[in-house]
């Protein structure tokens, strides 16, 4: 059972992007949607203090982000774990887990990344805010890369 998801159906990579967008399309403005990433950043759970070290930080980020990979042994599917000192940054940390924790390797290889211009939110970021989220969205990549090549190389 996913402890995301009672019910124990998994929801795919795709199914996600249908309910953010459905999320964002729900708000009026870009105020309101700001307002939305802030507060799933003050849900996500702060990350264990011994993870916020020097080689889970983000580089490209002008805040502190921290993004943490590994791979369930049982279902080969990733788990994610981020955090960051700047609750805005919080907020985008919080959709990428949303989007990709607990789905497989490759599944987020093939991920189309079009939904983050779909909803306008590329756009309405500041520039070294959105070079920061590219440079989050490139470790998920990179951590999804590897473990694939991982899974494959031990089946």
């Amino acid at each position: 059972m996913n402890k995301n998801n009672p019910s124990g159906a998994r929801k795919t990579i795709q199914d996600k992007v249908q309910v953010l967008i459905n999320e964002f399309q729900n708000e009026v403005d870009w105020e309101a949607r700001y307002k939305l990433i802030i507060d799933k950043g003050k849900r996500l759970p702060a990350l264990e203090a011994h993870l916020k070290v020097e080689e889970n930080l983000i580089k490209g980020c002008q805040s502190q982000v921290w993004l943490v990979a590994s791979v369930d042994p049982t279902t080969k599917r990733l788990l994610l774990k981020g955090d960051s000192d700047a609750l805005i940054v919080r907020g985008l940390v919080s959709l990428l887990l949303e989007l990709y924790d607990d789905q497989s390797p490759s599944d987020v290889l093939k991920a189309d990344l079009s939904f983050f211009e779909k909803i306008g939110l590329k756009s309405h970021l500041s520039p070294s805010r959105a070079n920061g989220f590219n440079s989050m969205i490139k470790q998920i990549y990179n951590y999804a890369l590897a473990f694939n090549y991982l899974n494959n190389k031990n089946n």
